[in-house]
């Protein structure tokens, strides 16, 4: 039996460099194993009872999935615009991005003592920390000095350059420029793996790379190429190449990660940045390149909402593959898109051109090719040899029906006098 391991996968987006688990390997349900008795039951009704019985359950089982894909898709949509719209309201009244990164970064720390409570009032068995293997992740001597600097903090710095880069955009374009274009981080992604982890070669991702590569040119060429947006669209690139970053050097040098490791490795991440990056903007502030009059005028609610919308989205994005479908997770981050370009209409002076409409579309359509699974053409090659089987056999039972006609309707017409 396989291990239980949830994989990094680098082919989600996000508006923050996550560790996004989108594969749990071992956690397939295992078949039914039949005992003797069952084995040596006749064939028959009792079989196709048997055997309806087992599709049944499966097909609730699906059922569930689809549910709680549905409520997971909605989550990370409601919680991934809100967190956009909401920072795009804060800095109206509060000018300062890496602050505002560095707050919300905080925050993970709550990741691991979620998970811990959620599993110790889930499980029967009350483990400790120590005995639940969260620190193997980092090695055999769990987690040392050495292993935080060396494995945790350039991660820290990734994840905190992308989440400035991200919100300083914001400042520059509207959040539905910077929702669509940070979508092209799936592609980047794909790009970098095919380089450094000698990923498979796939054509219909290497055409989505070149969809997202596209939309981005047609985003900007839909401003007129004026500076203050070719600014904002370079920032949300560089926020996207951050995060694509992170995630394939993730899966480079530390591979894997159950859920527990996940969250702890999260938790270590805020650690770190309110060890070493609290100085930032401190040094901003009285440099006054970030700089507010008095911290009553600091609009609380808003940087606490969004600090709570970032860590619901990030903590659904991460942990909803226990009862859902990864490819129904992604979904939610596509519909987000429309979500914010609603809000703009009505809040924004946004102009919905031609160019910017078809640069949606373009980079939305590279996303959901992205999302094909590796097999994808070998299932279609399967499905279309199906169904030219199945036209031939209809094919074939049709001319069967119309050689068989006039005999068939003589003998039926031919009355029976047997009694």
């Amino acid at each position: 039996m396989k291990k239980h391991s949830a994989r990094v996968a680098p082919l989600s987006a996000c508006n923050s460099p996550v560790l996004t688990l989108t594969k749990v390997e071992g956690e397939e349900r295992p078949r039914e194993s039949l005992g003797p008795a069952e084995a040596q039951a006749p064939a028959g009704a009792e079989a196709s009872g048997r055997t309806s019985h087992l599709c049944w359950r499966c097909s609730q089982a699906q059922l569930k999935k689809i549910f709680w894909g549905v409520a997971v898709v909605l989550c990370v949509c409601s919680s991934w615009a809100g967190a956009t719209q909401l920072a795009k309201l804060t800095f109206r009244k509060f000018d300062a991005p890496f602050t505002l990164t560095w707050f919300a970064t905080n925050w993970n720390f709550l990741f691991f003592p979620l998970y811990y409570v959620g599993h110790v009032c889930k499980s029967a068995e009350k483990q400790s920390v120590k005995q639940r293997e969260c620190c193997r992740f980092f090695g055999d001597n769990g987690l040392t000095l050495k292993v935080f600097f060396t494995k945790a903090a350039p991660f820290g710095v990734l994840w905190t350059l992308t989440n400035y880069l991200y919100l300083h955009a914001i400042k520059k374009i509207n959040t539905t420029d910077v929702s669509v274009l940070f979508c092209c981080n799936k592609a980047f992604v794909f790009l970098l793996s095919w380089i450094v982890l000698r990923d498979r070669f796939m054509g219909v991702r290497i055409v989505a790379a070149i969809l997202a590569i596209a939309g981005i040119v047609m985003m900007t060429y839909a401003d007129g190429f004026h500076s203050h947006s070719v600014i904002g669209i370079a920032l949300v690139v560089g926020s996207a190449s951050m995060s694509a970053l992170y995630k394939v050097l993730f899966k480079l040098l530390l591979g894997s990660a159950k859920f527990g490791e996940a969250a702890l490795f999260l938790s270590v991440l805020g650690v770190f940045n309110i060890v070493f990056i609290t100085c930032i903007p401190i040094i901003l502030y009285f440099t006054k390149v970030e700089h507010w009059s008095s911290f009553d005028d600091i609009p609380w609610g808003n940087l606490c909402g969004f600090s709570v919308l970032l860590l619901t989205f990030n903590i659904v994005l991460n942990f909803g593959i226990a009862v859902t479908y990864p490819t129904l997770m992604s979904l939610g981050i596509v519909l987000s898109v429309p979500v914010n370009a609603v809000v703009d209409h009505y809040t924004s002076k946004i102009v919905f051109n031609g160019v910017r409409v078809i640069a949606i579309i373009i980079i939305g359509l590279g996303f959901l090719l992205l999302l094909l699974p590796e097999e994808w053409d070998v299932w279609l090659i399967k499905l279309l040899t199906r169904l030219k089987v199945r036209k031939k056999e209809e094919a074939a039972e049709g001319g069967a029906d119309v050689g068989l006609g006039p005999q068939s309707k003589s003998r039926r017409a031919r009355p029976s006098f047997a009694r």
